[in-house]
């Protein structure tokens, strides 16, 4: 209380009036509420901690499909620009189909070859039996010569050397019979018995994937979707059978791939929801579930993984894929690559 209080208190008759009081309380109250503020502060971030685990290592992932030619030669014709929405069975790009125009034409010259032997080998069949026909008789011919040789030899009226040489013919026709006999087994060898000659059965196969490389000279969408990577689908340019010409983004929303630390498995488990957030999009959150976790860590799918055998051995945390499947379609379109933030509930389950 200062002088002038006490002189107008004096004037007035009235007692001096105390005010330190209530600034006490004031400042009690104030100095109490910073650390209950405080404590408050911790016990919410105590309870709720280990409810949930987050990560910002996460990205969009779609299937994306490469499309390729299955024939060479130069793109004649291109249908579609880049980040053009196709349908499946769409054309896309036409490869010139000369090489396997001209393939066809080979095919039917050697299946026309091929007829033309099959023939060939059936009357080479048929002669030789005509063959064996004709060295039957001339052994029987030769046998009954023998016979007379010998008969005469025995009553004196032919000599040693007419009979050595009816011996000599007798075995010349037994070796004819056999030749024939031999050449007609492997004419009819030759001959398929089922009447499908391997040769005509080749031909007519070359045939077949020369007509049907002719119809992959036009290549089609094998799915919906956005086309991307089609610089390299120019008129003029080099289709080589296996190597991608362009790509098709699915129109499927896909799902994320996160990349959580090792230490945040411990309560994870498959059919937990997840709610991911997209630095593209901002406020656009989407509901999901966890839809696998990876088989090992990203490092040991790498080109070059880690070798951690030697003495300066730093441990560092480990990170594993984990695959975050929608719930819900999102409002705005996925885009492969884009960033992500996935929070899994560790405390509900499916």
């Amino acid at each position: 209380m200062n002088q002038m209080q006490s002189i107008q208190a004096e004037a007035g008759g009235q007692a001096p009036v105390e005010t330190k009081a209530p600034r006490n309380v004031k400042r009690l109250a104030l100095m109490l509420s910073v650390p209950l503020l405080l404590l408050a502060i911790g016990g919410y971030f105590w309870l709720t901690s280990g409810r949930s685990v987050s990560t910002d290592n996460a990205y969009v992932k779609q299937d994306i499909v490469a499309v390729s030619t299955q024939i060479n030669g130069p793109v004649v014709e291109v249908f579609v620009r880049e980040n053009q929405h196709v349908n499946a069975g769409d054309p896309l790009y036409r490869v010139d189909p000369g090489s396997a125009e001209v393939a066809l034409l080979q095919a039917e010259a050697q299946l026309s070859a091929a007829e033309l032997q099959t023939r060939q080998l059936g009357v080479a069949a048929v002669g030789t039996g005509g063959d064996i026909t004709g060295a039957n008789a001339n052994l029987a011919i030769q046998r009954r010569s023998l016979a007379r040789q010998q008969a005469l030899l025995g009553r004196g009226f032919t000599t040693r050397s007419a009979y050595d040489d009816a011996v000599n013919e007798v075995q010349k026709a037994e070796t004819q019979l056999s030749d024939a006999r031999a050449q007609a087994a492997n004419a009819n060898a030759a001959i398929s018995p089922t009447g499908n000659q391997p040769q005509i059965a080749a031909a007519r196969a070359a045939i077949a994937k020369a007509r049907l490389d002719l119809t992959r000279g036009l290549v089609r969408a094998p799915e919906s979707g956005i086309v991307a990577n089609s610089d390299r689908l120019l008129i003029g340019q080099a289709a080589i059978t296996g190597v991608a010409m362009l790509s098709i983004v699915k129109d499927k929303a896909g799902w994320v791939e996160a990349n959580f630390k090792e230490g945040d498995l411990a309560r994870m488990a498959i059919g937990q929801p997840a709610t991911v957030s997209f630095d593209a999009y901002p406020g656009l959150k989407v509901r999901g579930h966890v839809s696998s976790i990876g088989a090992g860590t990203g490092s040991e799918f790498s080109v070059l993984p880690a070798q951690n055998a030697n003495g300066n051995w730093v441990k560092v945390t480990q990170r594993v894929p984990v695959r975050v499947a929608f719930d819900e379609t999102p409002k705005r379109s996925m885009i492969a690559g884009l960033s992500a933030e996935v929070k899994v509930d560790l405390q509900t389950a499916r």
